[in-house]
């Protein structure tokens, strides 16, 4: 039980210590933080009656267990002393049951087939990692012994241990995707390389997955970011909004036409779009860009979109990996979404979205979605995607092998569901906190603390109604990220600009995340 009191008064340090930022906040508001922090503390004594309750069942119900098996044990044993003619019988029999399996073992090896070699490799890459993990956390638990560290630490590894973290595949499953990739990318370039569609460039691969913190399993979806380059005779501009506001949201890609009569002679059979005529453009020539993917002079998304999905429903047969995956093109407008299924009925989500690079940045302009209720087909809205996923291979490079860093952010990713914060808000708090808080400092033995400092960051960017973009006039952004010179130059972005225009939605925000503090302790005793 002084365990358990323990437990509480750390948990309820993270609420208290995340609430201890400012006191600028009306006597109203005061009042219902007030409310909703005696209702948080009722609750906390709540679950922690239950935990003990549990504990205690747990206990007496493999007490109960373990002297049935002892009784069991000793009477089997007493007849199978009794019984030594029937045991010498069966054993003799076993062994030759044992030979027949073998045989029969021997001889179906001989039948499998490429689709069980992909799930023993795939089998094999979870039990490696499950393995290797294993070794990690072992190898942590001696360094603790050795240093002995304070409670909080150690609190910090069981609440760790207590969470049902999902189980994921994720070398294995990125090696299929990136394979399909480069396969749709290879049949492009046998096909498609003299047309005057977008020139497809290898795929990068960002997002959540391949970042290493999605909260998903085998539900997981892959994304990768598909730069496009003008095919020739063409060229693109990027119109980065019509405010010229950083960022751009309602960015265009505009696509002009470039005189190639210089270049006829190093391009075979290429005629030039500007100064050769229509019927013998038409006749001995196919359309440009502009005819094809085009609205008006500006590359369309949805055309986009279609166009790609229709290569890949009339290429996958070409495709080797065609041999091993069922594949189903998802409705989308404004990406390529696709599912594979293998013979084993195991799914694989694969999202392609669309890009146009921003100078030699890593900024690209993209076809993603926005959180706007229409998006017009033209618009092409800045992603940050690719610096992101920089940012945390940076970081990789930084923290500690058994870093925690990533499953922080799972974490905020699993106790955001249902609240109204969203995943982006949440990372950008972990992003801001990890360029903070030294490397060293990320390790599982640190996990409670981390979270408390993440907790209690949101809660002061909630107080002071600004959470600033990490990229936008950010001067600890690492160097190995480029960024455009627009970037550099301009002011910090407030993500939270909308809490200051709006009284009532500050208020929510902070109900909100009584609630967000509430899922976190729920699943740290719960661990789901």
């Amino acid at each position: 039980m002084a365990a358990m009191g323990f437990f509480a008064r750390v948990v309820l340090s993270i609420i208290s210590k995340a609430q201890m930022v400012g006191d600028e906040l009306d006597e109203a508001t005061r009042e219902r933080m007030q409310q909703r922090e005696e209702h948080l503390s009722r609750e906390m004594t709540r679950l922690l009656q239950e935990l003990e309750q549990r504990t205690q069942e747990q206990n007496e119900l493999e007490q109960r267990t373990q002297e049935q098996n002892s009784f069991a044990w000793g009477a089997l044993l007493f007849a199978a002393l009794q019984q030594w003619q029937f045991w010498a019988v069966a054993g003799a029999t076993f062994l030759l049951l044992l030979f027949r399996l073998c045989w029969w073992l021997r001889k179906r090896s001989h039948e499998v087939d490429s689709s069980s070699d992909e799930e023993s490799s795939s089998s094999n890459s979870e039990q490696e990692d499950q393995e290797e993990q294993e070794q990690e956390e072992e190898q942590e638990e001696e360094d603790s012994e050795e240093e002995g560290f304070d409670d909080e630490s150690n609190l910090g590894r069981i609440f760790a241990k207590r969470i049902q973290w999902p189980v994921q595949n994720l070398a294995y499953r990125s090696r299929v995707v990136e394979e399909v990739a480069g396969n749709l990318l290879h049949v492009f370039q046998e096909l498609l390389t003299n047309s005057f569609f977008p020139v497809l460039q290898p795929a990068i691969k960002v997002g959540s997955t391949f970042e290493g913190w999605s909260p998903h399993e085998d539900d997981a979806i892959y994304h990768l970011l598909i730069p496009l380059k003008p095919p020739r005779g063409h060229t693109f501009h990027l119109e980065l909004g019509s405010k010229r506001e950083v960022p751009a949201w309602d960015s265009c890609v505009s696509v002009e036409l470039e005189c190639t009569c210089k270049k006829e002679q190093l391009v075979q059979n290429m005629l030039c779009f500007l100064h050769h005529s229509e019927e013998e453009l038409r006749r001995n020539q196919g359309p440009s860009l502009l005819h094809t993917l085009c609205t008006g002079s500006y590359l369309d998304v949805q055309k986009t979109a279609r166009w790609f999905q229709n290569f890949v429903r009339s290429t996958w047969a070409v495709v080797p990996l065609s041999r091993h995956y069922n594949m189903k093109v998802l409705p989308s407008s404004r990406s390529c979404k696709l599912q594979l299924t293998n013979a084993s009925r195991r799914t694989l989500f694969i999202e392609m979205v669309f890009g146009v690079q921003q100078g030699n940045s890593d900024i690209f302009m993209s076809s993603q979605n926005t959180e706007s209720i229409f998006t017009p087909s033209t618009t092409w809205p800045e992603s940050y995607a690719v610096a992101e996923v920089k940012f945390f291979r940076h970081m990789a490079r930084q923290v500690p092998h058994d870093s925690f860093h990533l499953r922080c952010l799972q974490v905020c990713a699993r106790i955001v569901v249902g609240t109204g914060f969203s995943t982006y808000t949440l990372k950008t708090v972990v992003m801001h906190v990890l360029n903070t808080i030294p490397p060293s400092d990320w390790r599982r033995r640190d996990f409670l603390l981390r979270m408390q400092d993440i907790m209690r960051y949101l809660r002061g960017c909630l107080e002071e109604k600004r959470l600033d973009h990490f990229f936008l006039g950010n001067e600890r952004v690492p160097e190995e990220i480029i960024l455009p010179p627009a970037f550099q130059t301009a002011e910090p972005l407030n993500l939270f600009q909308h809490l200051v225009q709006d009284p009532a939605a500050h208020a929510e925000a902070l109900r909100e995340f009584d609630e967000l503090q509430y899922q976190f302790t729920r699943l740290l005793f719960y661990g789901c």
